[in-house]
């Protein structure tokens, strides 16, 4: 049996990805934020480059214990964006031994597309932590592809749950993206969006596989937004499906969701549970 991992370092998330025999086994999440602060400042914290590197050390003991022969790491935003995002790729490699692969943002676009449509026409939208990607996918080629530097982590950051605040940062995103091909149906990928449609669903615990296909309305985006808005971290934290870490930030991503889809003309977002993760390990060959 075949045994291999990647780990993708988000701004937000450390995800482990286990793959043996062409087929996912499990993946395993550690929310670090690497990209704390990162709205008002150029560099990564010192005491988020430790955590950070020290989840993903971990994860490599882990991947290495289960008997993979090979792991791979990348990362996205918060570490490509960053002026010191070198010496958190040097404290990983000091820690475990494993070099980072820092993504650009239309690779990571290609990537987020790769995984959740395969070889299937369509358009993806993943919310990071730090940056927000739309790719276009038609006739099997990729036509447009685009990201732009706003995540879940740098509106916490920099608007709250101000929706006012947050409709002008959407407005701006909107203009970044320019003519993007007509899409009004999107696949959701990341951790917002699969998030989102474990509550949407009234799930008591995240299934991976009730949450792929859930469709969420450009209406219902903007109630659950109105909903998480009215709740605090705490309580949001209290939702069964809500993994820990995400309770403050997931009020603002929703908004940013429901202010972004009218503007790019989407009425509808399909979600999937399958993104940049398996985008890599299709790339490396290790992923049917």
């Amino acid at each position: 049996m075949e045994k291999f991992a990647v780990i993708d370092i988000g701004s937000n998330s450390v995800r482990l990805m286990f793959v043996a025999d062409g087929k996912v086994l499990y993946k395993r999440l550690n929310t670090t934020r690497l990209g704390e602060g990162l709205a008002g400042s150029s560099c990564l914290k010192a005491e988020a480059i430790e955590r950070t590197a020290q989840a993903v050390a971990d994860f490599c003991e882990l991947a290495k214990s289960q008997g993979a022969e090979k792991i791979a790491a990348f990362a996205t935003a918060a570490a490509r964006t960053a002026k010191n995002g070198s010496a958190f790729v040097e404290r990983v490699f000091f820690l475990c031994g494993l070099d980072v692969d820092i993504v650009s943002g239309e690779r990571e676009a290609e990537l987020g597309i790769l995984g959740a449509l395969g070889e299937k026409d369509g358009v993806i939208a993943d919310m990071g932590g730090a940056s927000t990607e739309i790719a276009y996918k038609k006739d099997g080629k990729i036509v447009y592809r685009k990201s732009v530097d706003i995540g879940v982590v740098h509106i916490k950051d920099a608007f709250g749950t101000d929706r006012e605040k947050i409709a002008k940062a959407a407005k701006k995103a909107a203009e970044e993206y320019g003519q993007v091909p007509p899409c009004k149906r999107v696949c959701g990928i990341g951790g917002t969006a699969t998030t989102l449609a474990a509550i949407a669903l009234g799930l008591t615990e995240y299934d991976s596989k009730k949450v792929t296909g859930a469709v969420i309305t450009a209406r219902k985006m903007q109630e659950l937004a109105a909903w998480l808005r009215s709740k605090t971290p705490a309580q949001i934290a209290g939702i069964p499906c809500v993994s820990k870490g995400r309770e403050d930030v997931l009020a603002g991503g929703a908004t940013m969701f429901a202010e972004l889809m009218p503007l790019l003309g989407i009425e509808e977002m399909v979600v999937s549970d399958r993104d940049n993760l398996e985008g890599y390990a299709i790339q490396k060959g290790w992923l049917k």
